[in-house]
């Protein structure tokens, strides 16, 4: 199979609310709800992809020499193949078309993920089995997986804790911007939104490394910084949640500049390509999380579309940094790239 009988499946599989575009950018399927689209007019979400598109540009600089390029990252004590990986979707058949159950989809990343040596995050909704399905998936997988917790009451959260640790994964998530979701009022438990105090009691209650999803300011950062966060994502959810917000690219420098070194920074919005990948990395990401780009893989083609999409993306990663003379992930920095 190649990618590009991929997408043709993919786009047969997933009319009419995804059409499979030749950029996943949030014009096409602007409105489509239930669908791809985000809220409102989908500005969040093509603001995501526009501005990171527009405004940040590559420094070609071929004076490198031939050296390999190493694209491996250690996190959780583990090394992966590159900073990429799957973002938490769940809502599959709802979302998209019911040509692709939540749990084929489960399957499908997480398979296709450890076959090209990164993660998957797993998925979530407001029913138990949304929790359920993606931690059967990564048990199964060897508890190759993040699973990703719904913004619950604090004692839910430690109750489905106990679970989670039950898989063994290298971490947990929480995407607490959830609790802005149009769907968000019909989940049974409700999801609430979190304070510092309550981040800080969730981290507290398991030895597994904490990862926040949903963080948009420096503000917010530094809170999930002090609550004990081993990891931040810089996310406005694929602007699912907001109309009228910024860019993760657009936030994603100053997020940086307050936590520092010592909490990882991850970030989604908008990153489709190995180039799109590179750009989060100069601008202050450790790694990214790509989402509808994956659900497209995964109808097109189930594990060995993710594995080839991810391919793609080290491949076309791999090229930028050759053609910014970057040997390692760690000589991609702020001067490689230039903001106009």
């Amino acid at each position: 199979m190649t990618y590009q009988e991929v997408l043709e499946n993919a786009r047969k599989r997933m009319a009419p609310r995804c059409r499979v575009c030749p950029e996943c950018n949030g014009i096409a399927c602007k409105g489509v709800m239930p669908g791809p689209a985000g809220k409102g007019a989908s500005r969040t979400f093509q603001r995501n992809v526009a501005w990171l598109g527009e405004h940040v540009k590559l420094e070609m600089d071929v004076t490198g020499g031939n050296q390999e390029r190493n694209m491996e990252i250690s996190l959780f004590g583990k090394t992966f193949a590159a900073p990429i990986f799957v973002a938490p979707i769940g809502l599959i058949p709802y979302t998209y078309t019911e040509d692709m159950t939540d749990r084929l989809y489960c399957d499908a990343v997480m398979l296709g993920a450890k076959a090209a040596g990164i993660l998957a995050f797993g998925g979530g909704g407001p029913k138990a089995e949304n929790f359920y399905e993606p931690l059967e998936a990564i048990r199964e997988n060897g508890g190759w997986g993040i699973p990703t917790l719904k913004p619950w009451a604090v004692d839910v959260v430690k109750e489905r804790l106990k679970e989670v640790e039950a898989v063994h994964p290298f971490a947990f998530a929480m995407d607490i911007d959830s609790a802005g979701l149009p769907h968000a009022g019909l989940a049974n438990p409700p999801m609430l939104l979190k304070t510092e105090e309550e981040l800080r009691e969730i981290a507290a209650a398991t030895n597994l490394p904490f990862i926040v999803k949903g963080i948009m300011t420096a503000e917010a950062a530094q809170k999930a910084v002090r609550a004990g966060a081993y990891a931040i994502v810089v996310s406005n959810h694929g602007g699912r949640v907001m109309d009228q917000g910024l860019s993760t690219a657009e936030v994603l420098p100053e997020i940086r500049a307050v936590v520092g070194t010592d909490t990882k920074i991850f970030v989604d919005g908008g990153v489709r390509t190995g180039d799109d990948v590179f750009k989060m990395l100069a601008l202050g990401a450790d790694a990214v999380l790509i989402g509808r780009p994956y659900v497209i893989a995964a109808y097109g083609g189930g594990a060995e579309g993710v594995q080839l999409y991810t391919e793609k993306l080290k491949a076309e990663l791999k090229d930028a940094m050759t053609m910014t003379s970057c040997k390692s992930l760690q000589e991609i920095t702020r001067d490689k790239i230039r903001l106009v």
